[in-house]
């Protein structure tokens, strides 16, 4: 998209903790001079799996590595950590990890996500940056459950400069999903984005009001929406696989936001993510404020993991 710039530079000084908490177990077991053998590799293992790198993602990792070794492609334990990088990196092949926009018409943008998550601050964050490329943005209040909700998001919408479409708390999500559609095509929307109650993966009747708010959304605007976004605390670790699992069987998600990565050990999560379920990270959140968002870059994430 060209308006998201944050550089790897920004990212290596919000993933501090992370890349201290890998940095710090990795260079206990890759002592210079040291040779590898199936303790190390083991060593290894454990440590990959306990930085939230995923089972399934170090099972794969640490079997390329014992090939490498056969093939004498590394021969020292200082040969291991450009090696990892590299194959990180290759994890991701080339797929379009923007958003997905509208041929005609507004883009529009459902945001789901548990309580706490971080949801609210990252459509904010979200719409400021796409305001602040001369795009006419509109939020919807689509959370009517919480009684916090619609007054969150309308300070938010101050706060940035945007439009916000709202019904009182308690109203009928799919209704203000509707009207917030209706809003979006008479005032020639670029783009819009449908904030959703936060609700737990295991409340089947709130995740079957999510999949009422899609249905009205798809039926208002052709296309719609064009982008499902999860919204994904980057704090719980494993349990975020479980989260995005869930919502994509009722919603289809199409790209993952990551959330507090600046406030956490546990940014190897993003890597996990998308070896076991193939959904794109499309951005990470790394502070509090409306510019703290950088869209995902594989490459320099991996090299701000390690550098």
């Amino acid at each position: 998209m060209g308006i998201f710039s944050k550089t790897v530079g920004y990212l290596k000084d919000h993933l501090g903790k992370t890349r201290s908490k890998i940095t710090s177990s990795l260079s206990s077991i890759l002592a210079i001079g040291r040779s590898i053998d199936d303790d190390l590799l083991d060593e290894l293992e454990e440590t990959l799996i306990s930085d939230d790198i995923g089972v399934e993602t170090t099972d794969k990792l640490i079997g390329d590595l014992r090939e490498a070794y056969r093939n004498r492609q590394i021969q020292k334990s200082e040969d291991i950590i450009p090696f990892l990088k590299e194959h990180m990196k290759s994890y991701w092949p080339d797929q379009d990890r923007q958003l997905q926009t509208a041929e005609s018409g507004p883009t529009v943008i459902l945001v789901a996500g548990i309580n706490g998550s971080g949801k609210t601050t990252s459509i904010a964050k979200l719409a400021y940056t796409l305001s602040r490329n001369k795009e006419n943005v509109i939020v919807a209040a689509c959370d009517t459950f919480r009684a916090a909700a619609v007054e969150q998001l309308t300070i938010w919408a101050q706060r940035i400069g945007v439009q916000i479409v709202k019904h009182k708390s308690g109203a009928d999500p799919a209704a203000v999903a509707y009207d917030a559609c209706e809003a979006a095509k008479a005032r020639g929307a670029d783009y819009l984005i449908l904030d959703t109650a936060g609700r737990l993966h295991t409340q089947k009747h709130l995740m079957e009001e999510l999949a009422k708010i899609r249905k009205v959304v798809s039926a208002q605007l052709p296309g719609a929406p064009h982008e499902v976004l999860l919204v994904v605390d980057g704090t719980t670790g494993q349990n975020a696989i479980i989260q995005a699992k869930m919502f994509t069987d009722v919603i289809d998600v199409t790209g993952i936001f990551l959330a507090k990565l600046d406030g956490t050990a546990r940014g190897g999560i993003v890597i996990a993510i998308k070896d076991m379920l193939d959904i794109p990270v499309k951005f990470v959140g790394l502070g509090e404020t409306p510019e703290d968002i950088a869209e995902f870059d594989p490459a320099e994430f991996v090299e701000a993991l390690f550098n």
